[in-house]
């Protein structure tokens, strides 16, 4: 089952444990995520809509259930999932599935780039999507999260334990 929009207009931290789990599908692949992390909007420093609404940041602003995918140091796509209701900037990092570990190693399994952004992953044709099948962790780590130096004590980085499907 495709996750529906409805999914995706909760608070961000929400959205991000929920994730934990959920498979990824794209270009004929499915893997479940394992790694996300929580970017929270104006407040946060580390988020880029904290810079307030740019061409680049507005998709982050909703509506929700979007894909954010930018380019990182000049060469890796990172592909981030919009949360929160239209209007509240936030949004969930993809940062791993199982047998995958990195944000751009896994937009690079998955053939994710540009001509993502700004496309809903809940779209029964999209390019990009997020199915629920049933499987859950069973436990959930939570930790600061890494590569970042702004913000980077906050505890929003979320990885999936004892994950089985």
């Amino acid at each position: 089952m495709i996750l529906p929009e409805s999914f995706y207009r909760r608070d961000t931290v929400t959205v991000a444990r929920d994730l934990l789990g959920k498979f990824l599908v794209a270009n004929g692949e499915a893997l479940p995520i394992v790694e996300v992390e929580a970017y929270l909007g104006l407040e946060d420093k580390a988020a880029h809509a904290s810079r307030g609404v740019t061409p680049r940041t507005q998709v982050i602003y909703g509506p929700p259930g979007r894909a954010y995918v930018y380019l990182i140091y000049g060469m890796h796509y990172c592909l981030n999932l919009i949360a929160e209701p239209d209007g509240t900037p936030g949004c969930v990092l993809i940062r791993g599935v199982q047998g995958v570990s990195g944000p751009g190693r896994c937009t690079k399994h998955f053939k994710i780039g540009a001509r993502h952004n700004k496309l809903p992953v809940f779209h029964r044709d999209g390019l990009v999507q997020v199915h629920d099948r049933g499987v859950r962790p069973t436990t959930i780590d939570v930790t600061p999260r890494i590569g970042i130096t702004k913000s980077a004590g906050l505890p929003l980085r979320f990885v999936a334990a004892g994950l089985r499907y």
